[in-house]
């Protein structure tokens, strides 16, 4: 079983949505996958409830449940665990960072949210894990902001995942309907982002 925590330490950079979408990759690629939402918020456990497949499975605890539900997970049989954590919460980012593989940072590509990526920085740092940070709502053909955004991250000592994800509808709509891009539009471009970035990281976590 491999794990993957969701970390930013801002609000609004997209955690749930990028947790949602690759579990649903993972269960689309024929692994089992489930989302352990550690934020109080339990926007991914809301998303379950309005969903109609029984898969992946979304799990909503408190941080201190976390080791717990984890080997529930192994014992399950889960190929991938997904950690949807909130913002402004140090320590339960850090027990995340700790018992993941890889953190993924979302970040938008704007000045300020490439400033604020300092802080998710220090606690994947002190953690000890690999991360990556995955450009988020990109604006469309934009390649002078993702050059510059691949460059503020650089500072930090993070590379940048090389599948970024546009600013798509599909995204936003999909999730009110209890899917997600690839299942709501199963030919549009943000199926293929997300299909793109999972297959990265897999390689990633193998």
């Amino acid at each position: 079983m491999k794990t993957v925590a969701i970390l930013s330490q801002k609000g609004g950079t997209g955690k749930t949505t990028l947790s949602l979408h690759l579990a649903v990759a993972a269960q689309q690629a024929g692994h089992v996958a489930v989302v352990i939402d550690l934020d109080p918020q339990a926007s991914a456990a809301g998303w379950k409830d309005s969903r109609q497949n029984e898969t992946p499975i979304v799990i909503s605890v408190p941080a201190a449940r976390l080791s717990q539900t984890l080997q529930a997970a192994t014992n399950g049989g889960a190929d991938l665990v997904v950690l949807d954590t909130a913002p402004h919460s140090g320590e339960v980012a850090l027990a995340a960072a700790e018992a993941a593989d890889l953190v993924l940072i979302p970040c938008r590509p704007g000045i300020l949210d490439l400033r604020a990526i300092g802080t998710t920085v220090r606690v994947v740092k002190l953690a000890g894990k690999p991360a990556y940070v995955v450009l988020n709502t990109v604006p469309p053909r934009a390649s002078n902001v993702l050059a510059d955004a691949r460059a503020a991250v650089a500072v930090h000592g993070l590379n940048v995942a090389p599948v970024a994800l546009q600013q798509r509808a599909a995204y936003a709509h999909s999730l009110t309907v209890g899917q997600t891009a690839q299942e709501y539009e199963r030919e549009g471009k943000a199926a293929e982002e997300i299909a793109a970035l999972y297959a990265w990281l897999r390689q990633a976590i193998a």
